[in-house]
């Protein structure tokens, strides 16, 4: 049965065969994105001590998470003044992104260069145009799921734009955004698997999920897979179940539809479970970056917004971009 499996997702555009083509152009690429390189004063700073017990003091007093963001700035600050200063070709905010995440952060390796391109890579260019007036002055960086956190608390990073679910435990150690999407956690399986959705169905299964994401959490707090496999990315979850080696996945539904869309041997099984919202991960001291973010993010949601959707999402997603659109900002935070 996996060898069917993995024969018929060959013939799809994600088959195994695709990702692996794929993901060799990952790898050197991760070799130009080099993850250790750090931008010294250039970069945001050091989250400083405590973050152990603040992470857990904002875990145990947190609600509403996706609402502990600052009121929106267009003034510049401190860390916006030292982006502005840097010089020649090292001018750039430098963002972490995904490069592997279809539809997302991915490069495509139909373009010249294997440009990256998604709905994430969009929002970082408009960032990008807002604060140095050029869309193209971003340097993006390949950072996988379990390490978005540490690249914005060591300065790798300006800022994480890549599906990153704003979260209490999050909270306590990098300050977010305001939502600029909603989504929820869904399971991804064969078509012929019995598993019916979160739940019973999973209770003996095979379940993968990438290290330091929501799913892999919820996964572990629920006990509720047989075999709890963790793996640095998404896209490795959906190779391993191409191969047979796991019997589904957990992820967010936006990135599951993504995967769907890749292989057409496998599908997003039951609803999702949870409501979850991303956000633009930065240094928790750098809150005029935030507020400038959540500028933008008001201009970029009433105009811009749409247009990235319909490019990159309407076709796994939907038309109908209504269940994903973020709430209206409600700023609780406030300093």
């Amino acid at each position: 049965m996996h060898a069917q499996r993995v024969r018929a997702a060959l013939r799809g555009w994600g088959g195994v065969g695709a990702m692996a083509v794929v993901c060799a152009l990952a790898l050197g690429f991760v070799l130009l994105l080099p993850l250790s390189q750090s931008h010294g004063s250039g970069g945001p700073g050091l989250g400083g001590q405590g973050v152990a017990d603040g992470r857990q003091a904002r875990a145990e007093t947190c609600k509403d998470p996706e609402k502990q963001t600052l009121s929106p700035s267009g003034a510049d600050g401190p860390t916006i003044d030292k982006i502005k200063a840097r010089q020649g070709d090292k001018r750039k905010i430098v963002v972490g992104v995904d490069q592997n995440s279809y539809r997302w952060g991915y490069r495509n390796p139909n373009t010249k260069g294997a440009e990256l391109e998604g709905f994430d890579i969009d929002l970082a260019h408009q960032i990008a145009k807002d604060i140095l007036g050029d869309p193209d002055a971003v340097q993006f960086k390949a950072i996988p799921t379990s390490q978005r956190t540490e690249a914005v608390k060591s300065g790798r990073v300006d800022m994480v734009v890549r599906t990153m679910t704003i979260t209490c435990e999050r909270l306590g150690e990098v300050a977010f955004s305001a939502p600029y999407f909603k989504t929820g956690q869904q399971v991804l399986a064969p078509k012929s698997s019995p598993i019916k959705g979160y739940g019973p169905t999973l209770a003996h299964q095979r379940v993968c999920a990438a290290a330091g994401s929501t799913a892999y959490a919820r996964l572990a707090h629920d006990k509720m897979a047989g075999k709890l496999v963790a793996v640095p990315n998404q896209l490795d979850c959906l190779v391993r179940l191409q191969l047979g080696e796991v019997d589904a996945v957990v992820t967010d539904a936006a990135l599951a539809a993504s995967q769907a869309a890749q292989d057409p041997t496998v599908e997003l099984k039951g609803a999702p479970f949870t409501t979850d919202y991303y956000g633009v991960a930065m240094n928790k001291d750098a809150t005029d970056l935030v507020r400038r973010v959540n500028q933008i993010l008001v201009q970029y949601r009433a105009s811009g917004w749409q247009a990235s959707y319909d490019k990159w999402l309407s076709a796994t997603l939907g038309a109908d971009s209504g269940p994903s659109k973020p709430p209206t900002p409600d700023y609780l935070r406030k300093s």
